[in-house]
C-alpha cells in the first residue's frame, strides 16, 4: 500500500495545488513526512510550529481572544491556525495541529492524547477532533497520520 505522503503528494500534484502546515503539538512532523517525498518542492510551500501561543498569535493570527476563551488545544484554534497560516504560507491547503501529546499538561476536559487537526482550503476552514491512547511519540505520530490521512480524503472526494 502506497504511504499517506505519497498519495498526498499524487493528489496535490493532479489537483495542481500548493501545501503548508502550522504545527504546535507536532513540532514539525507533519512537514517531514511531506517533504520525505522526493519531488516535495512541487507540492509543499513550508510550514511553521508555533508551538508557543506567541507565534500562534503573531505568525498565523490566531486570535488572543480565542486562546482566551477556549485554550491552545481547541478546535477554534486549530482552525485558526489552518486559516492564517494558509494566509501567511500563500498555500491553497494548510493543515494544523494542537494537542496534548502527553504523558502531562492534561486538564479538566482536556485528556492526555485530545488533538484538533485544522484543515483550511478556498471552499473553508474546518477542524477534527481526536483522542489517541498512546505514549508522547505514539499520539504525535497518530496526529500526524491523521492528518495526512483528512488531506488525502478531502482532494480523493473533493
Amino acid at each position: 500500500m502506497t504511504s499517506l505522503e505519497n498519495q498526498l503528494a499524487k493528489l496535490l500534484q493532479d489537483h495542481g495545488l500548493i501545501i503548508g502546515t502550522v504545527e504546535s503539538a507536532t513540532g514539525g512532523m507533519i512537514a517531514e513526512r511531506l517533504t520525505s517525498v522526493s519531488g516535495a518542492s512541487k507540492y509543499f510551500k513550508g510550514g511553521l510550529v508555533t508551538y508557543h501561543n506567541e507565534l500562534k498569535i503573531r505568525l498565523c493570527g490566531v486570535r488572543y481572544e480565542t486562546l482566551l476563551a477556549y485554550g491552545a488545544v481547541s478546535p477554534q484554534v486549530a482552525e485558526e491556525m489552518a486559516a492564517g497560516g494558509r494566509k501567511a504560507l500563500g498555500v491553497d491547503i494548510c493543515l494544523s495541529d494542537s494537542g496534548i501529546a502527553g504523558p502531562g499538561g492534561e486538564s479538566a476536559g482536556k485528556p492526555v492524547g485530545l488533538f484538533y487537526i485544522g484543515l483550511a482550503t478556498p471552499e473553508g476552514v474546518w477542524s477534527r477532533k481526536f483522542i489517541f491512547k498512546g505514549n508522547r511519540g505514539e499520539n504525535r505520530g497518530q496526529a500526524v497520520a491523521a492528518a495526512l490521512k483528512w488531506a488525502v480524503e478531502h482532494l480523493a472526494n473533493g
